[in-house]
């Protein structure tokens, strides 16, 4: 365990006690000698491509939808995107915050619909990113390249490190967590109906699209917006920014990649504070609507114990490490 300054809503400095699992390891060395060759998986090439082609023909078709089809696949956006950020990301990777009964399940039917693995393999995957983030064991290394950080990393087999550091992880709160378990029991099941079945049916039953439409539109082309919005976090945000609080580490500040990825984008500031609940020293503004929603279930009274950083180690730790390009507010 580890002492770690955070603040809590009301804006009192606490020390918590936390687990490393998030915690970049920098005893970690990469192995001598070449490399493992890398072992494409044809099914994963092709099913990308398909999906890609759909997408694209979906995107050529939106002058034609209705206005309702068009209102209820940015819905489906908004509600997948959530299900990584505000579900799989800041609560079940990072423990940033804490959530009801009912806002879990609500984020695990949202993660369904996002179709990225089951949370449980999401977190356990992000983890590893975070303690190993850059080296062989991450298991989408922006040092292997654009392609690769985006989405090569779904073509090819795992690094044997990162299977082998993933093993390694405590992850008895994912385990003892009954939400995660039962959607990680039922996740085929749940993506056929919440990814693809429900985006489809609600257009067609509702105001009469067609099923045609329903498919290509809030199914498929919302599917892949998300899916690359998401992959932008592990790739531009690796690659192309400031780094105002970490200058030593890849992770950049990047706001084309904020607005796409809702709040995803501020990735030095994560990599280096990935405990804070709204990944950002400016909480909610600045196009972090994540950070909106959780502070909205806040207010319900759905989420509890959101921490953050105290100003004061931000400015020490702007001072100390930061590339001088940190403008406040």
């Amino acid at each position: 365990m580890t002492k770690n300054s955070v603040q809590s809503q009301n804006g009192e400095t606490v020390a918590e006690s936390r687990t490393v699992e998030d915690v970049f390891d920098d005893t970690y060395k990469e192995k001598d000698g070449p490399k493992p060759l890398r072992e494409i998986v044809w099914r994963n090439v092709i099913l990308m491509a398909l999906l890609h082609t759909g997408a694209l023909y979906g995107l050529t078709i939106t002058p034609s939808v209705s206005s309702l089809t068009l209102l209820w696949t940015v819905v489906c956006f908004f509600i997948s995107a959530l299900g990584v950020t505000a579900g799989a990301h800041r609560l079940w990777s990072h423990r940033s915050y804490k959530a009801s009964l009912p806002l879990r399940i609500f984020l695990a039917f949202a993660n369904s619909m996002a179709f990225q693995n089951d949370i449980y393999e999401w977190a356990r995957d992000h983890r590893v990113h975070h303690k190993f983030s850059e080296t062989d064991a991450d298991p989408h290394n922006a040092r292997r390249g654009f392609f690769f950080a985006h989405i090569g990393w779904l073509m090819v087999r795992k690094h044997p490190d990162v299977i082998e550091k993933g093993k390694k992880l405590e992850l008895s709160d994912l385990k003892s967590d009954a939400v995660v378990m039962f959607q990680r029991k039922h996740y085929k099941m749940s993506v056929l109906l919440i990814c693809f079945a429900l985006p489809m049916f609600v257009p067609w039953y509702l105001w009469g699209e067609s099923l045609w439409v329903g498919y290509f539109v809030p199914g498929l082309l919302r599917y892949a917006v998300v899916l690359n919005a998401t992959w932008l976090v592990n790739s531009a945000a690796h690659m192309w920014g400031m780094r105002p609080y970490d200058s030593h580490i890849n992770p950049r500040e990047n706001k084309f990649v904020a607005f796409s990825a809702i709040g995803e984008g501020f990735h030095n500031y994560h990599h280096t504070f990935p405990f804070d609940y709204a990944t950002s020293e400016f909480g909610g503004g600045k196009l972090n609507l994540t950070t909106c929603f959780i502070d909205l279930m806040c207010s319900v009274g759905l989420a509890t114990d959101c921490k953050r950083v105290s100003p004061e180690i931000i400015k020490a730790r702007i001072q100390r490490t930061g590339d001088g390009s940190h403008k406040t507010g």
